[in-house]
């Protein structure tokens, strides 16, 4: 009999994420008698998604067999995936420390979990935890392939490749893929008529092409159409999911930079100093710029969680549609050598020359039965290029604060960051961090906690 693989899934009580990618495995045939070993702290979770997963389980007909485990070195024992997705902390309190303390100096958030004074603190409580997964891998099963699904994703692969440079890696995320598709809803094209290719970091990647195949096999680029759009006030359309978020930020920087950037204006808008800024809401209305959308995304999240959670105890099959992650055709290439290829963070290694060797690019890469392997881009535009190094330093900081357990490098990296540093002065960056590291005290590691009101040396 052919031996089926074990998919371990850690933080499994991520239920509907859980479902989304399990749905997906289910249905590709070499996959479909897969082990998937559910972990996670929270019993009621697991417990949900227990049934979630046995549930799909019996839609499909498959013969896959699902374990549940609270220790994560049980779940890990002869797994060939590792899939982790797990936010420490949580919306409350940990999120709303990351909104709440950097608004009292007036630094507003959309998001914070990439970036920014939120995302490096985010870096500070989910590092720790990714590094103790790769220590128990190393122990256990040496040779399974990360694919990790948790934010803020180019720090975390960066320091996991510092640290666990054996670890076979990837992080994962949607962009990509989804903003090529609000692209082509914009457009009015089918985006299986859309050719492109992206690079960059996670969140910060660009489309380099973004192309229409023609009727006589030749493409057309619809950069000019993109543009012509925006200007004309034809783009973007209204978001077709969260009428909090148009897209009217990244479609400004495409008439600045000539590229389209990956990840979503409400995103894009603190990775820059251009958006949002302490007394000019002229800027917040021109560019409809939600702020704090996180938090009330986490709110809506935990209320319809609720009724969802219930329906699913109750019904006795679960409808299934197939989602946009990368996890399962990377699963399939590795079991079968079918090749395939998605958009994957990993150690740079030369792959964007203009880039640092060391921190961590998201590219196209080949995957197939020796694994994910990652295609060579060269320099990007030097302006695209000039922009992505602003971000990059303070994911070099956050890392190398982590890597030498040195807390003034969290400091050195809020300096950095192009949002904080269009707002704040020195003092009140100090000031902001310091404050930061108390109120997360339970949840980062002993050499970042300081007491309350006690500043950095």
């Amino acid at each position: 009999m052919t031996r089926q693989p074990k998919i371990t899934f850690i933080g499994a009580g991520s239920t509907v994420f859980m479902k989304n990618v399990i749905g997906d495995v289910l249905q590709r045939p070499s996959l479909s008698g897969a082990t998937i070993a559910l972990m996670d702290v929270n019993p009621q979770r697991l417990e949900e998604s227990e049934i979630v997963a046995g549930k799909l389980v019996k839609t499909l007909g498959s013969a896959a067999t699902i374990e549940t485990y609270s220790s994560q070195r049980k779940a890990l024992e002869g797994a060939d995936f590792v899939v982790v997705a797990f936010q420490i902390g949580g919306y409350e309190p940990c999120t709303v420390t990351d909104f709440e303390v950097p608004k009292k100096y007036g630094l507003r958030q959309t998001i914070a979990d990439t970036l920014g004074v939120g995302g490096i603190m985010r870096g500070l409580r989910t590092v720790p935890h990714l590094w103790k997964i790769c220590e128990d891998m190393m122990a256990i099963c040496p040779d399974a392939i990360l694919l990790q699904y948790v934010n803020p994703m180019a720090i975390n692969t960066w320091a996991i490749a510092e640290k666990y440079p054996l670890i076979k890696q990837v992080g994962l995320c949607h962009s990509v893929q989804g903003t090529a598709f609000e692209l082509a809803r914009d457009l009015e094209i089918p985006l299986d008529e859309i050719r492109y290719r992206a690079a960059g970091i996670n969140h910060m990647a660009f489309y380099l092409k973004f192309e229409h195949r023609q009727a006589d096999g030749s493409y057309r680029d619809l950069y000019p159409d993109l543009v012509r759009g925006y200007r004309d006030g034809r783009f973007p359309k209204p978001s077709h999911w969260n009428p909090r978020c148009p897209n009217k930020v990244r479609y400004e920087m495409l008439t600045r930079l000539g590229y389209f950037v990956t990840e979503s204006s409400e995103h894009f808008a603190e990775y820059t100093p251009y958006f949002i800024k302490d007394g000019r809401p002229d800027l917040i209305e021109k560019f409809g710029i939600p702020l704090d959308e996180y938090p009330k995304r986490c709110i809506e999240q935990i209320e319809r969680w609720k009724g969802q959670a219930a329906a699913f105890r109750s019904a006795d099959n679960i409808e299934i549609e197939e989602s946009h992650e990368y996890a399962s055709s990377i699963m399939n290439s590795v079991w079968t050598g079918e090749p395939s290829v998605i958009y994957g963070n990993v150690r740079n290694n030369r792959c964007i020359t203009s880039l640092p060797e060391n921190c961590a690019a998201e590219v196209p890469c080949l995957v197939d039965a020796s694994g994910i392997q990652p295609t060579f881009i060269g320099a990007l535009p030097p302006q695209l290029t000039a922009l992505i190094r602003t971000n990059v330093n303070v994911q070099e900081l956050t890392v190398a604060a982590l890597m030498t357990e040195n807390r003034e490098h969290l400091y050195h990296a809020a300096m950095m960051d192009p949002h904080t540093a269009a707002e704040l002065d020195l003092d009140q960056i100090w000031s902001l961090v310091s404050d930061l590291l108390a109120a997360h005290r339970d949840w980062i590691p002993e050499w970042a906690r300081i007491s309350k009101n006690v500043q950095a040396a």
